[in-house]
């Protein structure tokens, strides 16, 4: 009977170089409408209309990173404020066939909004439309209600 050790596998990490044709990208900013975008990419992508992407692998100019970005069937993007930063990454090294979602075209200034399930609700409904092709105009509003209060149950 040999004692050979048993080497486990290297594990190979993965940024999910490979995901599917539909890619979203979010602002993950310091302000409350940066945290919502980022946590919309994650609903929808837990859902699997699209995939959640690296932004700063777009960033970073990553090579495996831009390639499938570049390979993307179908793109969203979705900034919280006019600074426009996950959409202007992606612009800067030229692509620019994406949807985009502009959370603070709800008219709520980007240190005033409410991280709530009513708009978060409200975000994902708007980017599963996009992506799914129910919708095509670019940097499309997200419609204000005409109250930020979560009903009653």
């Amino acid at each position: 009977m040999s004692k050979t050790k048993h080497r486990a596998k290297p594990r190979v990490l993965s940024c999910a170089c490979d995901a599917g044709p539909r890619l979203i990208f979010a602002c993950s900013g310091s302000s409350e409408v940066g945290e919502l975008a980022d946590r919309a990419a994650r609903v929808l992508s837990k859902s699997g209309v699209g995939s959640m992407f690296c932004l700063a692998g777009v960033s970073g100019r990553e090579a495996g990173v831009m390639e499938s970005t570049r390979r993307a069937e179908k793109i969203l993007v979705i900034d919280g404020c006019p600074a426009d930063c996950a959409a202007n990454a992606l612009r800067r090294d030229g692509i620019t066939g994406f949807e985009h979602l502009r959370l603070c075209d709800a008219g709520r200034p980007d240190h005033e909004i409410e991280s709530c399930d009513v708009d978060l609700q409200r975000i994902v409904e708007k980017g599963r439309a996009l992506l799914e092709g129910w919708a095509t105009e670019q940097a499309a509003p997200i419609e204000p209600e005409a109250s930020n209060e979560i009903p009653a149950r």
